[in-house]
């Protein structure tokens, strides 16, 4: 009886993470060997404030829950110890944080991940993260927007002054 309480307790994990890896724009897989509390501690800190959740799963349910997912290619990177970063809002966020912190902790080592439903590699998401954010893409294409109007704006206005110079 407790043998069949334990195999629905494990059912109900791989469907609860097939769902967060259909659900995320973006899914990031870490190796967190070696980090001390501290610095895991900081790290989920800074997931929690971009709205990221961070897990650490066990391979095994994490290779149903892919395969259920219908992204059998991820079981590749689930060697070792492994920690799962899950995006719901921005397909860059997870991946800029968690390479930004890698870069001054040497012990956590992006593996791999999905991104928009594709599978990806380490290399991928390093490239992924040196992409401006959300926020960044948008000021650049408002900035692109505005510079017409700006320019035509300083024409007319270069105008109007030279027709000042020229009635004075």
């Amino acid at each position: 009886m407790a043998n069949a309480k334990l195999i629905q307790s494990k059912q109900e994990s791989v469907d609860v993470i097939a769902g967060k890896l259909r659900e995320s724009v973006s899914t990031v897989v870490v190796d967190y060997r070696g980090l001390n509390v501290a610095q895991v501690t900081e790290l989920r800190k800074q997931l929690r404030e971009a709205g990221i959740e961070f897990q650490v799963l066990k391979n095994s349910l994490v290779r149903r829950a892919a395969a259920a997912a219908e992204l059998s290619e991820l079981e590749g990177v689930l060697t070792g110890p492994t920690a799962i970063a899950f995006g719901t809002e921005d397909v860059v966020t997870p991946a800029k944080i968690l390479n930004d912190f890698a870069k001054t902790n040497d012990a956590l080592e992006l593996k791999g991940g999905v991104v928009e439903g594709r599978v990806v590699g380490a290399e991928e998401l390093k490239a992924l993260a040196s992409l401006p954010s959300r926020e960044g893409l948008l000021s650049m294409l408002l900035s692109v927007l505005q510079a017409p109007v700006r320019n035509f704006a300083l024409a007319v206005k270069a105008v109007a002054d030279k027709d000042e110079q020229q009635s004075a």
